[in-house]
């Protein structure tokens, strides 16, 4: 099995080079907003697309990644909300468990249902420590999931969960405040976990500027992941990755 773009994604990290992944709902793009969408991901540089979301109920997924790497050459990662949003034509798997939750058919049981599958795929497979943080509202995945995100003022619970993760082998930390979130996670949890895990760290969720971007890219996430806010507003994509990069320079 490759590990061809976890090893990318790492090599950055340790670079301290910081990547901006744009998420993709299949539910809430229509053909010609997905267009619009690659078409402003492809002249801003966007480095990944993750594709998925909490309760795909449309059967688009697998046209929607055809589409994509049709017209580009972004990666595409599958952010999957359940076992049947899986499709060979994408280039990895985001293989999630839910550690900030207590659920134990999202901490492995659904994984057992679809390892078979997974397996023979083909997909480059990436096992992420999946962490639920409070973003200020009720989120669909909190709903989906049947689980309570981490309070944003509990830092240190944030700390150790990702420290378990880590030590369970997982190869990404992935801190989201959800879809629609009312706040993004704290500076200061992000800056705490980063400081003391030495695997990548993903977050989303309320980041709706670039100054936003920035300060979480400051505090130590490797990877910022836009959904909600780009699919109400585009042209947001090329200025937040705008400021991520300048970050590299």
């Amino acid at each position: 099995m490759t590990h061809k773009l976890y090893d990318t994604i790492n090599t950055r990290k340790h670079n301290a080079k910081k990547a901006f992944a744009v998420l993709i709902d299949p539910d809430k793009l229509n053909d010609a907003l997905l267009m619009q969408t690659i078409q402003i991901a492809i002249k801003a540089n966007v480095d990944y697309f993750f594709v998925g979301g909490s309760l795909v109920v449309t059967d688009t997924l697998d046209a929607m990644v055809t589409t994509i790497k049709h017209h580009c050459n972004i990666p595409v990662i599958l952010f999957p909300g359940s076992p049947d949003q899986i499709t060979p034509k994408a280039d990895a798997l985001l293989y999630l468990s839910l550690i900030s939750g207590r659920n134990p058919e999202l901490l492995i049981g659904q994984h057992v249902i679809s390892a078979p599958f997974v397996k023979q795929s083909g997909l480059e497979i990436i096992p992420v420590g999946y962490m639920l943080i409070d973003g200020g509202s009720p989120t669909t995945v909190s709903y989906i999931s049947n689980t309570n995100p981490i309070p944003s003022n509990k830092k240190d619970i944030a700390l150790c969960t990702a420290m378990a993760g880590e030590m369970l082998g997982l190869k990404l930390i992935y801190m989201d405040a959800g879809s629609g979130a009312q706040r993004p996670i704290p500076a200061d949890m992000i800056e705490l976990v980063s400081k003391h895990i030495q695997i990548p760290l993903v977050v989303g969720g309320g980041i709706t500027t670039a100054a936003k971007a920035i300060e979480n890219c400051k505090a130590g996430a490797d990877i910022i992941v836009i959904g909600n806010a780009v699919e109400k507003d585009p042209t947001l994509i090329e200025e937040i990755a705008t400021a991520i990069h300048s970050l590299n320079k």
